[in-house]
């Protein structure tokens, strides 16, 4: 595969995929007993926005720049923006903080965080990359797909963040296969998976698919920045969260909301609902 977040970092996807996994480790850590979180598509941990990649896309100045430099982010992001205040010390935007670096942050003592990535080079500056943690790190070089099901513990608390490339025609099924997988190790764990909008067909056949499989409680959380009309294009993203606190549907209904309304075009929608 040719994907490298580092074009993406930052972007108005990684702004709502974030509100949601920071409201959803903040109300897991806030439970007693340990914590496991699995990272299906860890990528590097940390990116730098002043790098070539980055600077060649202009997606992270049109998202977390955007978000940044806002006189009226909402509630549900002001926990990234100050995620991302720590990641850049000097005070200047620099590095964007993806998710095992989100993750290792809010470990407790006892927590632990599977952080799986296949490309070698990425999971050494992933290791590199990540803040202290009282918690316990471990990076997989390998397919997450297969890996979250394998580890998911069959007791206690766990959070499975599934956010594969959607490069390959498979994924949107390997994304079923692991979330199933996931229930069927531990019904109560709580699984989020990102996807794309691209069409509405794709996505509906998504859901249709984890509804046949009669999951449990599902909150369906979608940004399109711009009408879905053009399949070609990254039209807008959605969370998809089996398990999810009651807490997370109005975090994700502000950060949607904020988002489209600032960085989407005409005909943008944000909507959040339950399956």
């Amino acid at each position: 595969m040719n994907y490298r977040h580092h074009f993406h970092a930052g972007n108005f996807a990684d702004l709502v995929k974030h509100a949601g996994l920071l409201a959803l480790l903040t109300e897991m850590t806030g439970k007693g007993g340990p914590l496991t979180v699995i990272d299906t598509h860890a990528g590097a941990g940390l990116y730098d926005l002043g790098g070539e990649m980055a600077r060649k896309s202009g997606e992270a100045e049109a998202g977390i720049g955007r978000l940044m430099a806002a006189d009226d982010a909402p509630a549900a992001l002001a926990p990234l923006v100050r995620a991302v205040r720590r990641a850049n010390p000097g005070g200047a935007l620099r590095f964007y903080p993806g998710s095992p670096w989100l993750t290792a942050a809010a470990l407790r003592q006892g927590d632990k965080l599977i952080a799986c990535e296949l490309r070698p080079e990425d999971a050494q500056g992933l290791k590199r990359s990540l803040p202290p943690a009282q918690g316990l790190l471990e990076t997989v070089v390998g397919d997450g797909f297969a890996t979250a099901p394998a580890r998911t513990p069959a007791k206690g608390a766990c959070l499975v963040l599934i956010d594969p490339p959607f490069e390959r025609g498979d994924d949107y099924a390997q994304s079923r296969r692991a979330l199933a997988g996931v229930l069927a190790r531990n019904p109560a764990a709580v699984v989020m998976v990102w996807l794309p909008l691209k069409d509405l067909e794709t996505f509906d056949a998504f859901l249709r698919g984890i509804e046949a499989g009669d999951p449990p409680p599902i909150l369906v959380a979608e940004a399109r920045l711009r009408p879905l009309s053009d399949p070609m294009k990254m039209n807008g993203c959605a969370l998809v969260t089996a398990n999810p606190p009651a807490s997370l549907q109005p975090v994700l209904a502000e950060a949607c909301q904020w988002t489209v309304s600032h960085l989407g075009q005409p005909g943008g929608e944000a909507r959040v609902w339950r399956i």
